[in-house]
């Protein structure tokens, strides 16, 4: 009887007064004991309420209706699909809207609608490939930062794709811990890309010079992700680098005078298709023999076989290291030393010189920085007032 009495009453009702009778009507769909007759009835009054000229009754039932899992289905579903004013706290919210309906929404809907998806707790796999895939670089800014989206790692490689020339985006993506070192470098190689064509727009450098620092940037971050990645993370970083082209002879002996032996020796395997134990055992063969072979077996040039040579035996001496950064940058003293064999070596390609070269430049000016940086640690130190108190106590 109350139900039939409102729709009698609504058919005249403002539209404010209508807005709020139906928020009430809509509630006690939620929470009111209502007899059988009384729900079928107030199901059949809010469907009818739908087709309301104005927005303001829709967004009453879709703010009271977003996100429980006892709403009226087919009203949640109408509900979605309306202008994002009401759509919005649904798509975000409602746990009645299943994956279909949702990817249907991203392909189809506005930058809105996707962002608000975007956000939504616990979303699923197919759902996040779906935004990565079609959705506008506001929503994938959403997607990124939503902790709760499960993403497989061909959906960051599509963002990466899409949008990685967006600095917003790179910069979230970058300091998510887990994102795969893989999507990580292609970040980096986005980045590295756009600056090559600013420097280069702007006049301030050739094209050939600017492409060539931006290569030698990508090998620096390639060998600096490379020595945080290991496991499923370290082969598929290596698999993305033969998919490029970028798993060259340069970035497999900066890998080496880097004393990154674990990204050397993954390379290796991968290009030889020998299992990483053999290839470990045959770099472990002090003769030399075992590497020139797994070298050849690569199909790396015979040019460089007694640089790698030379480098393998001080990294003998060296030693493995541990600590990130000491797998991240080159190391001068193996540097040098591998120059000098190649230098006085006939047979050393000129190409290979003056990659050695370049080498040497950059570990003389990296341990330049770095003992620079020290010094200025100890000035800062020394500086500190001293307090005889503090020292008592």
């Amino acid at each position: 009887m109350i139900v039939r009495q409102f729709i009698s009453w609504i058919r005249t009702a403002p539209a404010g007064e209508r807005a709020e009778a139906t928020r009430a009507l809509a509630r006690a769909w939620l929470i009111s004991d209502l007899t059988e007759d009384d729900r079928i009835a107030a199901e059949g009054a809010l469907l009818m309420l739908l087709d309301d000229p104005s927005p303001l009754v829709r967004q009453a039932m879709a703010e009271v209706f977003a996100r429980s899992a006892d709403a009226p289905a087919a009203i949640v579903q109408a509900l979605s699909a309306d202008q994002p004013a009401i759509a919005l706290p649904v798509l975000e919210h409602s746990p009645l809207l299943i994956d279909a309906d949702l990817v249907d929404i991203v392909a189809t809907g506005s930058d809105e609608m996707q962002c608000a998806i975007a956000r939504r707790i616990n979303l699923p796999a197919s759902v996040a490939a779906a935004i990565a895939e079609v959705g506008s670089a506001a929503a994938a800014l959403e997607l990124i930062e939503n902790p709760y989206a499960g993403l497989a790692p061909f959906s960051w490689d599509r963002i990466v794709e899409r949008h990685g020339h967006l600095a917003a985006i790179r910069e979230s993506m970058l300091q998510l811990e887990d994102l795969p070192s893989a999507t990580r470098l292609a970040l980096v190689a986005k980045l590295s890309d756009t600056l090559a064509q600013f420097v280069v727009a702007r006049n301030w450098l050739g094209s050939d010079r600017a492409d060539r620092i931006a290569g030698e940037a990508r090998e620096r971050s390639t060998v600096n992700i490379a020595a945080r990645a290991f496991g499923d993370d370290m082969q598929n970083l290596i698999t993305h680098l033969r998919a490029t082209g970028q798993l060259t002879a340069g970035l497999i002996l900066r890998a080496l005078l880097s004393g990154n032996l674990d990204l050397f020796g993954a390379a290796l395997a991968e290009l030889s298709g020998l299992p990483y134990g053999r290839v470990s055992a045959l770099l472990n063969d002090r003769g030399g023999n075992g590497l020139q072979a797994l070298l050849r077996r690569a199909g790396l040039p015979e040019s460089t076989y007694a640089a790698f040579r030379v480098a393998l035996e001080a990294s003998h001496e060296v030693g493995y290291v541990d600590s990130g950064d000491g797998a991240a940058r080159l190391h001068r003293r193996m540097v040098e030393r591998v120059l000098t064999h190649c230098e006085t070596d006939h047979s050393a390609a000129e190409p290979l010189l003056i990659l050695l070269r370049r080498f040497a430049t950059e570990s003389a000016r990296e341990d330049a920085r770095m003992f620079c940086e020290e010094l200025a640690a100890e000035d800062a130190i020394a500086v500190l007032p001293y307090d005889d108190d503090l020292i008592a106590a």
